[in-house]
């Protein structure tokens, strides 16, 4: 029975500190989108959670720690979609996975432009790399095993996949942020055919 209580009570413990961690990634998010990083302080985003600034610190080193943390949640939160998305598919070659997730991805950061101006500014390299490519949080989809997975599948092998996979994130990224917040050069419905053809050129310029 003791043990019963303790694990209950380790178990609310647990409970409340995820319900602060995720306080604080909710409060950093809206300001962040309405203010910008520079503009907002540790104080301001403790404050909107709800929370002492010391609780700030048991989870995150500073402002740019829970900045990186959040871009690659919020990254893998997208990816999360666009895959659960792409499993509903009959789809069979590499290529074409890669185009339905990259127009699944597209249509979600047109959907929800605070989201785009947040990962556009902010998602570097690194962070794609540390959260989602090496990183195998079990609350996570194992980004690496599944690329790979779905390469072997396809039966083509590529050169450098990691190259490939930045390559074609950069050009997501640079070529959706214009086109979705100010339809330069283009709207992005427009613009959608062109990145799937470069997209589709950069997988087969990588192929052995």
């Amino acid at each position: 029975m003791a043990a019963g209580k303790a694990e209950s009570k380790e178990t609310k413990i647990d409970r409340n500190k995820q319900q602060k961690k995720e306080a604080l990634f909710d409060s950093a998010f809206e300001l962040f989108s309405s203010k910008g990083i520079q503009a907002t302080t540790i104080s301001n985003i403790a404050e909107r959670a709800r929370v002492a600034k010391g609780t700030f610190y048991l989870y995150f080193k500073d402002k740019y720690d829970i900045r990186d943390r959040l871009i690659a949640q919020k990254a893998a939160q997208i990816f999360a979609v666009a895959h659960a998305a792409l499993r509903k598919t009959a789809l069979s070659s590499f290529e074409d996975k890669v185009v339905f997730l990259a127009d699944n991805i597209l249509d979600q950061l047109s959907a929800n432009k605070l989201l785009l101006t947040l990962i556009s500014k902010n998602l570097s390299w690194g962070i794609f790399k540390r959260e989602l490519v090496s990183s195998l949080d079990k609350d996570n989809i194992d980004f690496p095993t599944l690329f790979t997975s779905a390469m072997e599948e396809s039966g083509v092998r590529y050169r450098d996949p990691e190259i490939m996979i930045y390559m074609i994130l950069e050009l997501l990224g640079s070529a959706c942020y214009s086109s979705i917040l100010h339809d330069e050069p283009m709207p992005i419905r427009k613009l959608k055919p062109y990145l799937f053809d470069a997209i589709r050129g950069i997988l087969r310029a990588h192929e052995i």
